[in-house]
Protein backbone atom coordinates (compact mmCIF):
# COMPACT_ATOMS: atom_id res chain seq x y z
CA UNK A 1 0.00 0.00 0.00
CA UNK A 2 1.18 3.43 -0.95
CA UNK A 3 2.07 5.48 1.72
CA UNK A 4 -0.10 8.72 2.62
CA UNK A 5 1.08 12.17 1.63
CA UNK A 6 0.33 14.35 4.32
CA UNK A 7 -1.07 17.75 2.97
CA UNK A 8 -1.93 21.09 4.19
CA UNK A 9 -5.59 22.42 2.43
CA UNK A 10 -5.84 25.73 1.52
CA UNK A 11 -9.75 26.17 2.00
CA UNK A 12 -12.94 24.31 2.57
CA UNK A 13 -16.16 24.93 4.02
CA UNK A 14 -16.78 22.35 6.77
CA UNK A 15 -17.68 24.80 9.49
CA UNK A 16 -20.96 25.89 7.21
CA UNK A 17 -21.87 22.24 6.93
CA UNK A 18 -21.36 22.29 10.63
CA UNK A 19 -23.75 25.04 11.11
CA UNK A 20 -26.55 23.49 8.78
CA UNK A 21 -26.39 19.64 9.50
CA UNK A 22 -29.59 19.00 11.81
CA UNK A 23 -27.85 15.39 13.15
CA UNK A 24 -25.92 15.87 16.13
CA UNK A 25 -22.50 17.90 15.76
CA UNK A 26 -20.25 15.02 17.11
CA UNK A 27 -21.68 12.90 13.73
CA UNK A 28 -20.78 15.42 11.27
CA UNK A 29 -17.49 16.13 13.11
CA UNK A 30 -16.37 11.99 14.29
CA UNK A 31 -17.21 10.38 10.98
CA UNK A 32 -20.50 8.74 12.01
CA UNK A 33 -22.77 10.21 9.56
CA UNK A 34 -20.92 10.20 6.07
CA UNK A 35 -22.18 13.03 4.60
CA UNK A 36 -20.64 16.00 2.76
CA UNK A 37 -16.85 16.08 1.76
CA UNK A 38 -15.17 15.88 5.37
CA UNK A 39 -14.83 14.82 8.63
CA UNK A 40 -12.30 13.56 11.36
CA UNK A 41 -12.05 9.77 10.37
CA UNK A 42 -12.08 10.16 6.55
CA UNK A 43 -9.11 13.34 7.17
CA UNK A 44 -6.82 10.97 9.10
CA UNK A 45 -7.71 8.12 6.40
CA UNK A 46 -6.60 10.85 3.64
CA UNK A 47 -3.55 12.84 5.20
CA UNK A 48 -5.26 15.53 6.09
CA UNK A 49 -2.69 17.48 7.87
CA UNK A 50 -4.26 20.88 8.73
CA UNK A 51 -6.04 23.97 6.50
CA UNK A 52 -8.11 27.11 6.25
CA UNK A 53 -11.24 26.43 7.79
CA UNK A 54 -13.63 29.20 6.35
CA UNK A 55 -16.10 31.19 8.25
CA UNK A 56 -19.12 31.95 5.69
CA UNK A 57 -22.05 33.59 6.64
CA UNK A 58 -24.61 32.93 3.43
CA UNK A 59 -27.05 34.90 2.43
CA UNK A 60 -30.54 35.12 3.63
CA UNK A 61 -33.18 33.26 2.63
CA UNK A 62 -36.38 32.41 3.21
CA UNK A 63 -36.23 29.34 0.89
CA UNK A 64 -33.94 26.16 0.24
CA UNK A 65 -30.66 27.40 -1.12
CA UNK A 66 -29.87 27.74 -4.41
CA UNK A 67 -28.83 24.59 -6.45
CA UNK A 68 -25.33 25.66 -8.04
CA UNK A 69 -24.88 22.38 -9.27
CA UNK A 70 -28.26 22.95 -11.81
CA UNK A 71 -27.75 26.37 -11.87
CA UNK A 72 -24.08 26.02 -13.43
CA UNK A 73 -24.66 22.98 -15.50
CA UNK A 74 -25.44 24.67 -18.69
CA UNK A 75 -23.43 28.18 -19.44
CA UNK A 76 -23.67 30.75 -20.33
CA UNK A 77 -24.89 31.69 -17.15
CA UNK A 78 -25.05 34.70 -14.83
CA UNK A 79 -26.50 33.98 -11.28
CA UNK A 80 -27.55 37.17 -9.54
CA UNK A 81 -25.64 38.02 -6.51
CA UNK A 82 -27.35 38.56 -3.12
CA UNK A 83 -27.04 42.36 -1.66
CA UNK A 84 -24.56 43.64 0.43
CA UNK A 85 -24.81 41.95 4.36
CA UNK A 86 -24.21 44.61 7.40
CA UNK A 87 -22.02 43.66 9.93
CA UNK A 88 -24.98 42.73 12.54
CA UNK A 89 -26.41 40.61 10.01
CA UNK A 90 -23.32 38.63 9.80
CA UNK A 91 -21.71 38.57 12.99
CA UNK A 92 -23.66 36.02 15.24
CA UNK A 93 -23.16 33.53 12.70
CA UNK A 94 -19.74 33.96 12.09
CA UNK A 95 -19.44 34.12 15.78
CA UNK A 96 -21.05 30.46 16.07
CA UNK A 97 -18.70 29.12 13.35
CA UNK A 98 -15.71 30.61 15.02
CA UNK A 99 -16.99 28.36 18.21
CA UNK A 100 -17.68 25.54 16.16
CA UNK A 101 -13.91 25.58 15.16
CA UNK A 102 -12.86 25.52 18.63
CA UNK A 103 -15.50 22.78 19.89
CA UNK A 104 -14.01 20.49 17.61
CA UNK A 105 -10.82 21.02 19.39
CA UNK A 106 -12.68 20.00 22.67
CA UNK A 107 -14.32 17.04 21.08
CA UNK A 108 -11.21 15.46 19.57
CA UNK A 109 -8.25 16.82 21.23
CA UNK A 110 -5.38 14.58 20.64
CA UNK A 111 -6.70 14.48 16.59
CA UNK A 112 -7.68 18.31 16.48
CA UNK A 113 -5.69 21.59 17.10
CA UNK A 114 -6.34 25.32 16.58
CA UNK A 115 -3.28 26.86 15.13
CA UNK A 116 -2.40 30.56 15.38
CA UNK A 117 1.32 30.13 13.64
CA UNK A 118 3.28 28.18 11.57
CA UNK A 119 5.32 26.71 14.82
CA UNK A 120 1.98 25.80 16.09
CA UNK A 121 1.08 23.74 13.04
CA UNK A 122 4.12 22.11 12.38
CA UNK A 123 4.20 20.90 16.38
CA UNK A 124 0.85 19.48 15.81
CA UNK A 125 1.47 18.14 12.38
CA UNK A 126 4.43 16.40 13.57
CA UNK A 127 2.43 15.16 16.41
CA UNK A 128 0.16 13.44 14.25
CA UNK A 129 -2.97 15.98 15.24
CA UNK A 130 -4.95 18.23 12.37
CA UNK A 131 -4.02 21.79 12.74
CA UNK A 132 -7.16 23.79 11.76
CA UNK A 133 -6.83 27.35 10.82
CA UNK A 134 -9.51 29.93 11.42
CA UNK A 135 -9.72 31.99 8.02
CA UNK A 136 -13.01 34.29 7.23
CA UNK A 137 -13.91 34.28 3.40
CA UNK A 138 -15.91 37.21 3.24
CA UNK A 139 -15.38 40.38 6.06
CA UNK A 140 -18.94 41.03 6.53
CA UNK A 141 -18.89 40.12 10.29
CA UNK A 142 -16.08 43.15 10.99
CA UNK A 143 -17.66 45.88 11.06
CA UNK A 144 -16.73 49.47 9.49
CA UNK A 145 -14.57 50.15 12.52
CA UNK A 146 -12.88 47.28 12.27
CA UNK A 147 -12.81 46.51 16.12
CA UNK A 148 -14.22 43.08 15.82
CA UNK A 149 -11.09 42.45 14.19
CA UNK A 150 -9.16 42.46 16.96
CA UNK A 151 -11.57 39.63 18.80
CA UNK A 152 -11.63 37.14 16.12
CA UNK A 153 -7.90 37.29 15.50
CA UNK A 154 -7.97 36.55 19.46
CA UNK A 155 -9.62 33.28 18.77
CA UNK A 156 -7.65 32.26 16.23
CA UNK A 157 -8.13 34.30 12.98
CA UNK A 158 -5.07 33.98 10.33
CA UNK A 159 -6.76 34.46 7.31
CA UNK A 160 -9.28 36.68 5.84
CA UNK A 161 -11.04 37.37 2.26
CA UNK A 162 -12.20 40.68 2.45
CA UNK A 163 -15.27 39.54 0.35
CA UNK A 164 -17.18 36.99 -1.12
CA UNK A 165 -18.45 37.32 -4.58
CA UNK A 166 -21.05 39.68 -3.21
CA UNK A 167 -20.15 43.29 -2.31
CA UNK A 168 -18.87 44.30 1.08
CA UNK A 169 -18.15 47.47 3.00
CA UNK A 170 -14.38 46.79 2.10
CA UNK A 171 -14.47 45.87 -1.83
CA UNK A 172 -16.36 43.99 -4.59
CA UNK A 173 -15.91 40.22 -5.27
CA UNK A 174 -16.01 38.70 -9.10
CA UNK A 175 -19.99 37.82 -10.07
CA UNK A 176 -20.63 33.87 -10.35
CA UNK A 177 -21.13 34.27 -14.67
CA UNK A 178 -19.47 32.22 -16.67
CA UNK A 179 -18.00 33.34 -19.29
CA UNK A 180 -16.27 36.47 -17.86
CA UNK A 181 -13.01 38.07 -16.98
CA UNK A 182 -12.22 39.25 -12.93
CA UNK A 183 -12.39 42.90 -14.73
CA UNK A 184 -15.63 43.87 -13.18
CA UNK A 185 -16.40 46.78 -11.07
CA UNK A 186 -14.13 48.75 -8.70
CA UNK A 187 -11.42 47.72 -6.38
CA UNK A 188 -11.13 48.10 -2.43
CA UNK A 189 -12.85 50.95 -0.50
CA UNK A 190 -11.44 53.20 1.30
CA UNK A 191 -12.77 51.54 4.51
CA UNK A 192 -10.90 48.11 2.42
CA UNK A 193 -7.99 49.87 2.21
CA UNK A 194 -7.92 50.52 6.43
CA UNK A 195 -9.01 46.57 6.72
CA UNK A 196 -5.68 45.47 4.64
CA UNK A 197 -3.20 47.68 6.58
CA UNK A 198 -4.81 46.35 10.10
CA UNK A 199 -4.05 42.38 9.07
CA UNK A 200 -0.45 43.53 7.80
CA UNK A 201 -0.23 44.87 11.31
CA UNK A 202 -2.08 41.97 13.03
CA UNK A 203 -0.46 39.13 10.62
CA UNK A 204 -3.79 37.98 9.10
CA UNK A 205 -3.25 36.85 5.74
CA UNK A 206 -4.95 38.05 3.02
CA UNK A 207 -7.27 36.20 0.58
CA UNK A 208 -7.73 37.60 -3.32
CA UNK A 209 -9.76 34.22 -4.50
CA UNK A 210 -13.37 36.05 -4.63
CA UNK A 211 -11.82 39.74 -5.03
CA UNK A 212 -12.52 41.39 -8.51
CA UNK A 213 -9.42 42.41 -10.63
CA UNK A 214 -9.09 46.21 -9.48
CA UNK A 215 -9.28 44.76 -5.78
CA UNK A 216 -6.68 42.57 -6.06
CA UNK A 217 -4.55 45.06 -7.83
CA UNK A 218 -5.13 47.47 -4.84
CA UNK A 219 -4.15 44.48 -2.17
CA UNK A 220 -0.91 44.30 -4.04
CA UNK A 221 -0.30 48.42 -3.70
CA UNK A 222 -1.27 48.48 -0.29
CA UNK A 223 -0.26 45.48 1.39
CA UNK A 224 3.49 44.55 2.23
CA UNK A 225 2.62 40.81 2.14
CA UNK A 226 2.66 38.01 -0.28
CA UNK A 227 0.04 37.80 -2.25
CA UNK A 228 -2.49 34.77 -2.07
CA UNK A 229 -5.58 33.03 -3.37
CA UNK A 230 -6.30 30.04 -1.19
CA UNK A 231 -8.66 28.42 -4.02
CA UNK A 232 -8.31 29.74 -7.30
CA UNK A 233 -7.81 28.08 -10.29
CA UNK A 234 -6.23 29.50 -14.08
CA UNK A 235 -8.16 31.64 -16.38
CA UNK A 236 -6.88 31.42 -19.49
CA UNK A 237 -8.39 27.29 -19.53
CA UNK A 238 -11.93 28.14 -17.62
CA UNK A 239 -12.84 31.50 -18.42
CA UNK A 240 -14.24 31.95 -15.14
CA UNK A 241 -13.61 35.45 -13.47
CA UNK A 242 -13.11 33.37 -10.51
CA UNK A 243 -10.32 32.40 -11.66
CA UNK A 244 -6.63 34.09 -11.97
CA UNK A 245 -5.20 35.52 -15.29
CA UNK A 246 -1.58 35.02 -16.36
CA UNK A 247 -0.73 38.54 -15.14
CA UNK A 248 -2.32 37.84 -12.14
CA UNK A 249 -0.59 34.61 -11.45
CA UNK A 250 3.17 36.59 -12.16
CA UNK A 251 2.49 39.09 -9.29
CA UNK A 252 1.59 36.12 -7.07
CA UNK A 253 5.23 34.51 -8.08
CA UNK A 254 6.84 38.33 -8.11
CA UNK A 255 5.65 38.58 -4.34
CA UNK A 256 6.43 34.91 -3.04
CA UNK A 257 2.91 34.06 -2.69
CA UNK A 258 0.58 31.05 -3.48
CA UNK A 259 -2.41 29.84 -5.36
CA UNK A 260 -4.80 26.81 -4.02
CA UNK A 261 -5.80 24.79 -6.75
CA UNK A 262 -9.77 24.09 -6.29
CA UNK A 263 -11.43 21.20 -7.11
CA UNK A 264 -14.73 22.81 -7.90
CA UNK A 265 -15.76 21.48 -11.18
CA UNK A 266 -17.38 25.11 -12.66
CA UNK A 267 -13.70 25.90 -12.10
CA UNK A 268 -11.97 23.43 -13.76
CA UNK A 269 -14.14 22.99 -16.93
CA UNK A 270 -13.33 24.62 -20.15
CA UNK A 271 -16.82 25.41 -20.61
CA UNK A 272 -17.57 26.12 -17.25
CA UNK A 273 -20.25 23.47 -16.26
CA UNK A 274 -20.59 22.19 -13.18
CA UNK A 275 -20.43 18.25 -13.74
CA UNK A 276 -18.62 15.89 -11.43
CA UNK A 277 -17.87 13.96 -14.36
CA UNK A 278 -14.74 15.99 -14.67
CA UNK A 279 -11.51 13.99 -15.63
CA UNK A 280 -7.76 13.16 -14.34
CA UNK A 281 -6.50 15.66 -17.34
CA UNK A 282 -8.53 18.37 -16.89
CA UNK A 283 -7.23 18.53 -13.63
CA UNK A 284 -3.75 18.27 -14.08
CA UNK A 285 -3.71 20.56 -16.91
CA UNK A 286 -4.74 23.42 -14.50
CA UNK A 287 -2.18 22.40 -12.30
CA UNK A 288 0.54 22.50 -15.27
CA UNK A 289 -0.20 25.96 -15.85
CA UNK A 290 -0.47 27.34 -12.64
CA UNK A 291 3.19 25.65 -11.60
CA UNK A 292 4.15 27.23 -15.18
CA UNK A 293 2.81 30.82 -14.58
CA UNK A 294 2.53 31.04 -10.50
CA UNK A 295 6.57 28.93 -10.40
CA UNK A 296 6.11 25.47 -8.56
CA UNK A 297 7.17 27.01 -4.85
CA UNK A 298 3.41 28.79 -5.39
CA UNK A 299 1.01 26.75 -5.82
CA UNK A 300 -0.79 23.98 -3.15
CA UNK A 301 -4.09 22.95 -2.76
CA UNK A 302 -7.46 24.91 -2.26
CA UNK A 303 -9.97 21.95 -2.24
CA UNK A 304 -13.63 23.81 -1.53
CA UNK A 305 -13.98 20.86 0.75
CA UNK A 306 -18.08 20.75 1.25
CA UNK A 307 -18.79 24.03 -0.80
CA UNK A 308 -18.74 23.13 -4.23
CA UNK A 309 -19.35 20.21 -6.58
CA UNK A 310 -16.02 18.06 -6.74
CA UNK A 311 -15.32 15.02 -9.73
CA UNK A 312 -16.62 12.31 -9.03
CA UNK A 313 -12.67 10.70 -9.06
CA UNK A 314 -11.98 12.85 -6.05
CA UNK A 315 -16.09 12.36 -4.46
CA UNK A 316 -14.31 13.46 -0.82
CA UNK A 317 -11.31 13.91 1.05
CA UNK A 318 -10.44 10.15 0.81
CA UNK A 319 -10.06 10.84 -2.74
CA UNK A 320 -7.26 12.92 -2.42
CA UNK A 321 -4.42 10.28 -2.54
CA UNK A 322 -5.96 9.36 -5.62
CA UNK A 323 -4.81 13.03 -6.97
CA UNK A 324 -1.64 12.53 -5.76
CA UNK A 325 -0.94 8.99 -7.72
CA UNK A 326 -2.59 10.88 -10.93
CA UNK A 327 0.44 13.99 -10.63
CA UNK A 328 3.11 11.07 -9.83
CA UNK A 329 1.92 9.21 -13.12
CA UNK A 330 1.82 12.39 -14.80
CA UNK A 331 5.58 12.83 -14.43
CA UNK A 332 5.41 15.44 -10.63
CA UNK A 333 8.12 14.08 -8.43
CA UNK A 334 8.41 13.49 -4.95
CA UNK A 335 10.35 16.35 -3.61
CA UNK A 336 7.72 18.57 -5.95
CA UNK A 337 4.83 16.45 -4.85
CA UNK A 338 6.21 17.17 -1.25
CA UNK A 339 5.99 21.11 -2.37
CA UNK A 340 2.35 21.10 -3.41
CA UNK A 341 0.99 18.89 -0.83
CA UNK A 342 2.25 21.12 2.35
CA UNK A 343 5.55 22.38 1.78
CA UNK A 344 4.60 25.80 0.03
CA UNK A 345 1.81 26.73 1.96
CA UNK A 346 4.02 26.42 5.29
CA UNK A 347 6.32 28.34 4.10
CA UNK A 348 3.78 30.84 2.17
CA UNK A 349 2.31 31.35 6.00
CA UNK A 350 5.34 32.04 7.56
CA UNK A 351 5.50 35.12 5.27
CA UNK A 352 2.54 36.14 5.99
CA UNK A 353 1.80 34.95 9.58
CA UNK A 354 4.90 37.02 10.67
Amino acid sequence: MTALVPFFDGHNDFLLRLMKTPAPREETWLGASGRGHLDLARMKASGFAGGLFAIFVPPASDGPPPDFKVLMADPPYALPMPPEMTHTQAQPEALAMAGFLHWMERAAPQDFRVCRSVSEIRTAMEAGIIAGVMHMEGAEAIGPDLDALHLFHDMGLRSLGPVWSRPTIFGHGVPMTFPGTPDTGPGLTGKGRNLVHLCDELGILIDLSHLNEKGFDDVARVSSKPLVATHSNAHALCASPRNLTDRQLHMIRERRGMVGFNFATFYLNADGRADNGTVWDTMLRHLDHLIAEAGEDHVGLGSDFDGCVVPDLIGDVTGVPLLFEAMGAHGYDAPLLGKLARDNWLACLDRCLR
